[in-house]
């Protein structure tokens, strides 16, 4: 099998998938590496799933795991590299509970963070609506104080990514940037004693409790930011270009249901109560 996904691997160079698939086979290799790709049977894809949910891993991850397992095995039949592609069973998606902070939340857990760089990170996070790796890697000189702008693309980076967005810089933000870069000891917006901070996940999690709110994680910051954006009935294009999204269709999928506009036209359509020109009639 190991062949098969390396020669996928080639197949895929430049794209975004390329980058992603060395997460993934990382924890197939061990009971699917060995393997002809064409005697991969419903039992090797289940002892997977049992093996990676006794680990603690949760379905979607392990249903992604097994759909690119799958994916490779058809793009193999299909150039002809084996005969037939095998079934693979994999566990059922699981529905994500949808939770977002509202402003306020945000406020509160920001001053409930004991280190500045923290709440610094959520003010960021929140104001920029930018991905949590984007933020933790921004540099002073991607922050313009003139023109009011925030670059999170990462110019150092050169294997294909998620999109990352040019942002203005709000007054909030402005004030907080300003302020912690007075004492900037790094290079790195985000720096803990003067060194770049890998994750926040734990000083979130902190957080979250102390401010009684429920678990917090990263990217809740930058979806709690595109809710709001959408219930001030922001268009979905400018929010797409505000996420990075290359798409407005990703966004609108996402989105839309937020916006006061959403479904408004058609619930009037539906109204059975007296309306000005039902009472106009009714008094001639």
């Amino acid at each position: 099998m190991k062949e098969l996904w390396d020669a996928y691997l080639v197949d895929m160079s430049g794209r975004a998938v390329a980058a992603i698939m060395p997460y993934e086979w990382k924890a197939l290799e061990a009971r699917f590496g060995a393997l002809n790709g064409e005697a991969i049977t419903i039992a090797d894809c289940r002892a997977h799933t049992a093996e990676r949910r006794a680990a603690g891993r949760k379905d979607n991850t392990i249903l992604t795991e097994l759909g690119r397992l799958r994916m490779v095995l058809v793009w193999a039949k299909k150039h002809r590299l084996i005969s037939e592609a095998p079934a693979i069973e994999r566990p059922a998606a699981t529905t994500r509970k949808e939770r977002h902070l509202t402003a306020f939340q945000v406020r509160a857990l920001a001053d409930a963070c004991k280190a500045p760089h923290l709440a610094l990170f959520v003010h960021l996070a929140y104001g920029t609506a930018g991905r949590a790796a984007a933020i933790l890697g921004l540099t002073w000189d991607r922050c313009d104080f003139e023109r009011n702008k925030i670059d999170l693309e990462d110019p150092e980076i050169t294997v294909p990514h998620k999109g990352r967005a040019v942002v203005p810089m709000t007054r909030t933000i402005k004030t907080r940037l300003l302020a912690a870069r007075a004492g900037a000891m790094s290079d790195y917006v985000i720096e803990w004693a003067g060194e770049p901070v890998k994750s926040v996940k734990r000083g979130l999690a902190t957080a979250a409790e102390a401010a009684g709110l429920p678990h917090v994680h990263p990217h809740l910051l930058r979806h709690s930011a595109a809710v709001r954006q959408a219930e001030q009935g922001v268009p979905m294009e400018e929010i797409a270009s505000h996420l990075g999204h290359s798409n407005p269709k990703i966004t609108r999928a996402i989105y839309a249901r937020f916006s006061p506009e959403a479904l408004s036209r058609s619930a009037a359509a539906l109204e059975l109560d007296d309306g000005p020109e039902e009472v106009l009639l009714r008094s001639a």
